[in-house]
């Protein structure tokens, strides 16, 4: 027995031309711990929508390792969340997730995601939304991806706009005791298929897709 037996999620890959996305390994913990002491953006502005970022170092670290466990524990079929490590030339450079409720019947997925500072402009982000979306769409049948960023956070809203993404609507935030605009995007099947930027490989898949909600 090996814990791809019991957990084969462990043993899903997509693979970009750049990056691979993985399960984490314990090593990968620690590096993605690592990167968020170091600070994962401008610590004048607050991209995301829990202020993690505004901890301390160390509690910033902690609390990545301890959000990972989290989901590992809390996974269910009909509530998951897949947080994949990124790594570059053997490098961990960030973490993508795609998330999803009731995902059989709604066919709906979430995505977020942040990079280490020193691998921001580069590109990656583009590359793993492309590479959990194919995974969504290709490889799991969604109909719909939605996602969101507030409207200081060109980086992410240029990411969606590659990408295909439309809006949909806004939502009013508090961050730092003043208000934020988020605004709210959604990417069909059809609008996926026609920006499609970036070749993607998937491995271990069909072991998995009861684990997602989906008969094999």
């Amino acid at each position: 027995m090996t814990l791809l037996t019991h957990w084969p999620l462990a043993g899903l890959r997509l693979t970009t031309p750049r990056l691979e996305l993985r399960w984490p390994t314990p090593d990968d913990l620690a590096a993605l711990a690592s990167l968020a002491a170091d600070g994962v953006h401008d610590p004048a502005v607050q991209p995301f929508t829990v202020a993690w970022t505004d901890a301390s170092p160390e509690l910033r670290a902690r609390s990545v390792l301890q959000f990972h466990w989290r989901c590992w524990g809390e996974w269910q079929p009909e509530n998951w969340e897949l947080n994949l490590a990124v790594v570059r030339d053997g490098t961990v450079v960030g973490t993508q997730g795609i998330s999803a409720r009731d995902f059989s019947v709604r066919r709906e997925v979430g995505t977020g995601s942040w990079l280490g500072r020193s691998h921001h402009r580069q590109g990656l982000g583009t590359e793993m939304r492309a590479a959990v979306l194919h995974l969504a769409f290709a490889g799991l049948g969604a109909k719909e991806a939605v996602s969101g960023a507030y409207e200081d956070n060109a980086a992410s809203l240029e990411v969606s706009r590659k990408l295909g993404y439309r809006e949909d609507g806004m939502e009013r935030h508090v961050v730092r005791a003043e208000p934020v605009v988020l605004r709210r995007l959604r990417l069909t099947a059809e609008q996926w298929q026609q920006h499609q930027l970036v070749p993607v490989e998937m491995a271990g898949l069909q072991e998995c897709l009861p684990w997602f909600g989906l008969t094999t």
